[in-house]
């Protein structure tokens, strides 16, 4: 039995409860629930005493609405654990955690809002955190069903290569546990400079990328027992190759990998799993190589 981490969410809220709930009970996991609260005592003026007992106040408060959440939600004999801390820092405080103790996923209701001044607490996670992050989405489309996995299927770098097998692995089990289909996307993606010069033949170069993505296909089929008709291939930019297709399908988890980029390269070129949540409206699991 493995374990998950759910954040809790905010006051009125219960998304990422809910869904960790319901995903460790199918995939039969035990549930480490943490929920965060903060305020700056330090700038009220009163006695410490008083701060201190303020603080306990704010601790017990939260832990008690959490619970009910968890009560209301929780399976029948679902093992669910609740610790509930005054952190400000909550990304930073998940990431170090999960670098201690072993979690299949982490499990957080997404709010997809970046300035180049702060980034969210999900796009830290994304980049921070090793284990891999289920991102909940707020709003989903209607009747969501099959399980999408996001392949990289045109790298030919061995991490990349071991990333893809970690992804469908991941994939195929969410989809028996969730009794749903499983579907498969990889993109075909033209250098932008080289299309906008009419530099080269677009349709050639398509084929020549699907023909190379072949022995791939393959042997993911052969190790998965998947048909190779299973793989679709699609030509666009990734993200919106991943999106249409997500779309289509209503996929409800879409599972794909992240390279985590950190600093102002981050900044500026963003990461695949980063765009692609800007225009999903279904869960992302986003797993590291």
């Amino acid at each position: 039995m493995g374990k998950i981490l759910v954040i809790a969410d905010q006051k009125d809220s219960a998304i990422a409860t809910g869904r960790g709930l319901e995903l460790a009970a199918r995939l039969g996991h035990s549930v480490d629930v943490y929920a965060f609260t903060y305020v700056p005592l330090g700038q009220l003026e009163m006695p410490a005493p008083e701060r201190t007992a303020l603080k306990r106040r704010l601790l017990q408060d939260r832990k008690a609405e959490v619970q009910a959440r968890i009560d209301k939600l929780a399976r029948d004999g679902q093992k669910v654990r609740l610790k509930v801390l005054w952190q400000k820092d909550v990304a930073n405080w998940i990431a170090d955690h999960c670098r201690k103790t072993d979690y299949e996923m982490v499990v957080k209701t997404g709010h997809r809002s970046e300035t180049l001044a702060r980034a969210s607490t999900d796009w830290q996670l994304l980049r921070e955190c090793n284990t891999p992050i289920l991102v909940v989405a707020e709003k989903k489309w209607r009747r969501t069903q099959p399980v999408l996995a996001a392949l990289d299927l045109s790298s030919r770098i061995a991490s990349k290569k071991k990333l893809n097998a970690t992804i469908l692995a991941h994939a195929a089990a969410l989809a028996e546990a969730m009794d749903e289909e499983l579907h498969i996307i990889s993109a075909v993606e033209i250098p932008t400079l080289l299309d906008d010069l009419d530099l080269i033949d677009t349709r050639s170069y398509v084929r020549k990328a699907k023909a190379e993505m072949e022995p791939h296909i393959k042997a993911l089929a052969r190790q998965f027992k998947l048909p190779v008709n299973a793989f679709v291939v699609k030509r666009g930019p990734v993200e919106k190759v991943i999106a249409s297709e997500a779309a289509k399908r209503r996929a409800q988890i879409v599972v794909m990998g992240t390279v985590g980029r950190k600093g102002i390269k981050a900044k500026l070129l963003g990461n695949t799993a980063e765009r692609v949540l800007e225009h999903l409206k279904t869960d992302v699991l986003a797993l590291k190589p």
